[in-house]
């Protein structure tokens, strides 16, 4: 490993942790500034292998409360059901991901799908802010199994990347009845099987094609990952709750313009 991979790995590390809980697309973000600072990894495995420092960090965040959860689970039905739920949400995307994962790869993980995604997502969350959506839920354990099956079915969504999985579930969720802060606190958990899932699915499939540097990179990465994406996790359920999505939104948009006009200059 060199000066110039590590601090490439750092970068990613960096965006990967700041972006992905919050609907703009980690993985899209990732693939752009991988794409012009020139970082290449085998099967776009260190862009997903990373992702295991931001899933330690919301256990690290909520590790009281799903304590709390996993010891009412014989005696609470209300606990059961929100496990229940979890797994049920996850079941779509472990399904679709575990058969199309290799075509969704080879097929739309480039920086000119990821720049539409972007700007065409963030056009919908300018929408969903100025829409006014009745309001049924507003705490995660409250939703109901065909709640969390039908948010489920929109993260499969965000297997494009550059649509955002939280993006997608937090939309899902509204749509469904949710509020912001319970919406985008049911994604937070939700990420939970499926990055795990993601990362066990990935390193499964390519650990045999990863290097000494690849894997000291993948630790970088994940370190940096998880330290930034503590930081987020800790303090986005109050900014959204206060200010919506808007500032997301044009975030995409902007980066998504960027990107496309980067795209015809650069190449």
């Amino acid at each position: 490993m060199d000066a110039l991979s590590i601090t490439k790995a750092v970068v990613l590390g960096l965006v990967e942790g700041a972006t992905e809980f919050i609907p703009v697309s980690s993985t899209g973000h990732q693939l752009l500034v991988g794409h012009f600072i020139g970082f290449k990894s085998p099967n776009n495995t260190f862009e997903v292998l990373i992702q295991l420092g931001a899933i330690l960090a919301i256990l690290s965040v909520y590790f009281g409360r799903l304590w709390g959860v996993a010891r009412a689970l014989p005696n609470d039905p209300r606990a059961r059901r929100f496990v229940a739920g979890i797994l049920i949400a996850f079941l779509p995307a472990a399904i679709i991901g575990g058969i199309f994962s290799k075509d969704i790869k080879f097929y739309l993980f480039n920086p000119w799908v990821v720049c539409a995604t972007l700007i065409a997502g963030g056009l919908v969350l300018l929408v969903l802010d100025d829409t006014e959506l009745e309001v049924k839920k507003r705490d995660v354990f409250d939703f109901t199994l065909p709640m969390d099956l039908k948010i489920g079915l929109f993260q499969c969504v965000a297997m494009i990347p550059g649509v955002s999985r939280s993006g997608a579930t937090i939309v899902g969720a509204m749509l469904m009845g949710a509020d912001k802060r319970s919406a985008t606190e049911f994604s937070f958990y939700l990420a939970i099987p499926t990055m795990a899932g993601a990362f066990a699915k990935d390193l499964l499939d390519n650990y045999k094609n990863l290097s000494k540097d690849d894997a000291g990179l993948i630790f970088i990465g994940f370190v940096v990952a998880f330290v930034s994406a503590l930081v987020v996790v800790r303090t986005v359920l109050d900014y959204v709750s206060a200010h919506g999505f808007r500032l997301f939104a044009w975030w995409r948009i902007i980066v998504g313009s960027l990107g496309v006009a980067g795209l015809i200059i650069f190449g």
